[in-house]
This record gives structure tokens, sequence and C-alpha cells, in this order.
């Protein structure tokens, strides 16, 4: 039964480390959905978001701060669609992914020149304290961190959101049909300039979200924006175009490195945690590419 308890515990903090990967693959799914384009500058937006956000909160209170990161964010997003976004349409994908490449380095260059390149500690309110839960049935109980489980819950809501919002509504059908081809969407009077402003500052604001998660885990640091490696593997396992597999490929990636650092760490040599998720995305590559939710495209010659 101790060993179930341990298993078990190991099991429930992975989940909940995968909840934070998948909050940062939710921002890469809304970007591809939308406009078929793999936004490489995911990671830089959550670190940004999160400067501004935690740099804010030294001058204004915690709900004007959020409001001028989200208006921050909203504003980057009209700045990215005129000055990148709308030079490159109909370009191929490739074009536009080296384009966000380039404004990932640009993010980051530009939030150590305004927001300069410390550590800050990020408070917003979010209880951190140690909850135990089968003490009865287990030795000692099942740690779970409380600050975790508002995290799930924040996901949660984020996940529900966006899915009403791409199933739902007309903003959200003509997100999908942009996606699917732009010079057809354009022909039925679909504003693709329109679009790709509103898809962006959606993903901004759900980088909001994500650097505030984040920041208040671990801090507000320039390592933040390297939490986007461990989206990939949640996005390559859920599907380029589900929202909820971002959801579920993040709790995968956490759950499995977790169990196989802890368990096959003693028998393999330690770092298992580093290269799990990568070596897992591997093999989804090579046996199923469109991940489990994913859309398979199947082209006709």
């Amino acid at each position: 039964m101790q060993l179930f308890g341990s298993i078990l515990e190991v099991l429930i903090g992975g989940l909940f480390s995968g909840v934070l990967y998948s909050l940062v693959a939710l921002g890469f799914v809304l970007i591809f959905k939308a406009s078929g384009v793999f936004n490489f500058a995911q990671g830089a937006m959550v670190l940004f978001a999160g400067l501004a956000l935690v740099r804010a909160i030294e001058f204004m209170p915690l709900p004007l701060a959020f409001l001028f990161a989200g208006a921050l964010m909203v504003a980057l997003a009209f700045v990215i669609e005129r000055l990148v976004l709308r030079p490159l349409v109909n370009q191929p994908a490739i074009i536009l992914f080296m384009a966000t490449i380039g404004i990932a380095f640009f993010l980051d260059g530009l939030g150590q020149s305004i927001f300069g390149s410390d550590a800050y500690p990020l408070n917003v309110g979010i209880p951190k304290n140690a909850i135990f839960l089968g003490e009865k049935t287990f030795p000692g109980g099942i740690l779970i961190n409380a600050f975790d489980v508002w995290a799930a819950v924040v996901a949660g809501l984020l996940v529900a959101g966006l899915a009403l919002f791409f199933q739902k509504t007309r903003i959200g059908m003509a997100l999908r049909a942009v996606a699917d081809d732009h010079q057809a969407a354009q022909s039925v009077g679909i504003p693709l300039n329109h679009i790709w402003v509103i898809v962006w500052a959606a993903a901004g604001l759900v980088a909001l979200v994500a650097g505030t998660i984040w920041g208040s885990k671990l801090g507000v640091q320039f390592s933040i924006a390297q939490v986007a490696l461990k989206a990939l593997p949640a996005l390559i396992l859920g599907g380029f175009t589900s929202v909820p597999g971002a959801i579920v490929g993040g709790l995968i990636i956490g759950a499995g490195e977790k169990l196989a650092e802890v368990f096959g760490g003693p028998y393999l040599g330690g770092g298992i945690e580093n290269w799990f998720a990568f070596m897992l995305a591997l093999a989804f590559l090579l046996f199923r590419p469109q991940g489990l939710f994913g859309e398979r495209i199947i082209e006709r010659v």
C-alpha cells in the first residue's frame, strides 16, 4: 500500500506539472489552428507577458497591472500583424514560421531592454500550502500543492472557453476557415488581417495567463521561455489542431517524465526528466504524426 501511495503521489504531481506545460501549448494550438502557422515565438510571448505583469505590479494595483499587461499583449498583436504578417499573406508556411523565429528573438531582446534581465518574484495571491489526501488509507497521506490545483482549474476554464469559442462563434468558424485556405477565406469576404489580429491577441492573453502561473511558481525569469520546449512534445502528442489535445498531451508528458525519473532514474541514471518527453514525441512522429486528437491530412494528387 505504501508503494502504491508513492506511485500515486508521483503520478498526481506529474499530472499537475503537465497542466503547466499545457498552458503554454494552448497558445501554440490557438495560432496554428487559426492560421496554419507554427508560432515559435509563443514561449517568448509567455515571458514578455510575465515580465510586463510583474514590473507593472511595482507601480499599480494587481487588477490594473493585469489590464495593463493584457492591453500590451493586444497592442503587440496589432504590431505583429501590421509589420510582419500582413506583408507575408499567402506566402508558404515555412516563410511565416521563420518570421515567428524572428519575432521570438525580438521579444527576448525587447523584454530585456524594457523590463530588465533580473529574476522577479511574482505573487498574485495563489495559495501554495500543502494538502494531504488519503491519510487514513496511505501512510503519511498523498501530498498535493494547492498551487497546482488552482493551475489545473485555470487550465480547465481556458480549454472550455477556447473550445466554445472555436465551435460556437462566427469568429471561431472564420478562424478555422482561414487556417484551411488563406486565399479561399479571402475570396468569401473574410478579412485576413482582422482574423490574424484577433488570434494573436487571444494567444497573447493565453500567454499572459501562462506567464502568470509559471512566474508565480518559478519567478519571472528568462528561463521561462525554455518552458516552450516542453510544450512542443505535448503538442505532438495531442495534435497541433486540438485544444483538448494540448491538455491531454501535457498531462501525458508531465506524468510520464515524473514516473520515469523517480522509478527509472535509479536504474538508468539521472536526467531522464530532461529527455523523456522528446523521445516520446519522436515515437509519436514515427507512428502517429497527427497526434492523438489531430486531424489527419490527406492530399490527393
